[in-house]
C-alpha cells in the first residue's frame, strides 16, 4: 500500500504543485501525493511549463484548499513555505509532519524566460529535495 503524502504551500500555486507532481511521477510505487492552500488561488502557468521540461503534465492541476483533505488520512503532511508552516502547523489525520522552506516564486522578477530560469531552479531544489527526504532504497 502506497503512503500519503500532503504538500502544503500558501497559493498551491507552484511549489505544493512541483512537489505533488515529482512526488507522483518519480516515486508513484511508493507514494500518493497530493497538494493543497492555505489561501488556494491558481496554478501558475509558467509551472506547467517548467514542469513539462520533466516530462510531468499537471495542466490538469487545480489549486484546491486544505479543508477538501480534512477527512482524509496522510502518513506525511509536508508544508513547503514558512507561511504555510506558521497558519497551518498541524493537520488533522497526519501522522508525521516535514517543513521544508523553499524560495516563493510569487517573489521573483523579470521577463518570462528570467521567470523560467528561477522556477527550474525551485523545481530542482524541490525534486532534490524530495530525492533525499523520500527515496526508498
Amino acid at each position: 500500500m502506497r503512503e500519503r503524502v500532503l504538500f502544503i504551500c500558501t497559493h498551491n500555486s507552484a511549489r505544493s504543485q512541483m512537489a505533488e507532481g515529482i512526488m507522483n511521477h518519480f516515486y508513484r510505487d511508493h507514494y500518493e501525493a497530493f497538494s493543497a492552500g492555505t489561501e488556494p488561488t491558481h496554478v501558475n502557468p509558467l509551472v506547467i511549463r517548467v514542469m513539462q521540461e520533466l516530462g510531468i503534465d499537471i495542466s490538469h492541476h487545480r489549486s484546491k484548499s486544505i479543508d477538501e483533505f480534512r477527512e482524509m488520512s496522510f502518513d506525511y503532511v509536508v508544508t513547503v513555505c514558512d507561511h504555510a508552516h506558521e497558519t497551518c502547523p498541524y493537520f488533522p489525520n497526519g501522522r508525521n509532519y516535514i517543513h521544508h522552506n523553499f524560495t516563493d516564486p510569487s517573489t521573483l522578477t523579470g521577463d518570462t524566460e528570467t521567470l523560467l530560469e528561477q522556477l527550474r531552479i525551485i523545481r530542482d531544489n524541490i525534486r532534490d529535495w524530495i530525492d533525499k527526504t523520500f527515496r526508498r532504497a
